[in-house]
């Protein structure tokens, strides 16, 4: 019998049915992450039938329940916690070996899925996305909006390949480069008393009600840790309100403009307008905004948030990522400090 027919043979009798692919290993992961069928279909970009055969296919392969499923949610069972974990590390390596094979050709060509939270994305990727488009066309972007601790998950997954997020943030083990700080600025009712002022102290800001985005947004976090004054109101609720879950700044900077309270605001999120001599009344006048720095009488340092560059060290593509950061270098970041 010759030598391929003995090896094909006994690979029939060890093979027992369809290998499980890295799709299927994806799908299971986005299920564990999001806890509901509908939601992750949303994430792969597929039907929810076609990510629910594709389980039920995978469950049947393994002989295990990967999943227990109830009208409200989805929970993953003991043993599907440990088979998810090993498949994210089985993405992960599957994502290393073709950057391993992109890297020999052009490091620069094809696409780069960026991740980008939900108070960077719109001031930032306007700019970023033209910038990259001359600089870098053979490099596409690609662009995930999401909140940080999702974010940090499919950077684990290789769902992303990078991400721009604002510290602070859970350590994951990835590599970090600093790309900004950006100061915050109060955002005020035109007609508040306040706004008169060149500049306004937190200790003035204590006294006010206090909107910010709801849980789950990290600048909540950001805005409370940089400052400790608001944190300490937190705590006791009083001169606090919490905005509504889902609520983006611009909706918070209409609410300010209604009179319901006062808040802080990245400084990209502030329009030119809003601070230029010659536009900054009639901007005002319109949109019943006034935006103020934030200063203390020690002349300490405004409060701030770094944004920074995220990615696996397993990325191989380091030229694609200073690609990126030096394609941020050349936005145009009107008030903030290049690190």
């Amino acid at each position: 019998m010759a030598l391929r027919t003995v090896l094909t043979t006994a690979f029939d009798l060890a093979y027992t049915g369809p290998l499980m692919t890295l799709t299927e290993l994806k799908y299971a992961v986005a299920v564990a992450r999001e806890k509901h069928f509908g939601r992750a279909a949303e994430a792969c970009h597929v039907s929810q039938p076609t990510l629910s055969v594709a389980i039920k296919k995978l469950e049947e392969e393994l002989q295990v329940k990967l999943f227990e499923r109830s009208a409200s949610e989805v929970s993953v069972t003991a043993l599907g916690e440990k088979i998810v974990r090993q498949a994210q590390s089985v993405l992960e390596q599957a994502a290393a070996i073709k950057e391993i094979a992109r890297r020999g050709q052009d490091p620069l060509a094809g696409a780069l899925t960026l991740g980008v939270i939900y108070t960077i994305g719109p001031y930032l990727l306007p700019e970023l996305v033209r910038q990259s488009i001359e600089r870098t066309p053979q490099m596409p972007l690609i662009l995930q909006e999401n909140f940080t601790v999702k974010l940090l998950d499919m950077l684990r997954t290789g769902e992303i390949d990078c991400a721009i997020l604002a510290e602070p943030f859970p350590d994951a083990g990835l590599a970090v480069a600093p790309l900004y700080d950006e100061p915050f600025l109060a955002a005020l009712p035109s007609t508040h008393p306040l706004a008169a002022q060149g500049s306004i102290s937190a200790e003035q800001l204590k006294n006010e009600t206090l909107l910010l985005l709801g849980a789950g947004h990290c600048f909540r976090d950001h805005v409370l840790q940089v400052c400790p004054e608001f944190a300490r109101y937190a705590s006791h609720t009083e001169g606090i309100r919490k905005a509504f879950e889902g609520s983006s700044l611009e909706t918070i900077k209409h609410m300010v403009a209604a009179g319901m309270g006062v808040t802080l605001v990245p400084r990209l999120a502030v329009p030119p307008a809003a601070l230029q001599p010659e536009t900054r009344q009639r901007y005002q006048d319109e949109n019943h905004l006034c935006y103020l720095p934030v200063c203390e009488s020690d002349a300490s340092a405004p409060p701030t948030r770094r944004v920074v560059l995220v990615w696996r060290r397993s990325f191989t593509r380091y030229e694609a990522i200073a690609a990126l950061r030096n394609t941020v270098y050349a936005c145009a970041l009107a008030g903030v400090l290049r690190v």
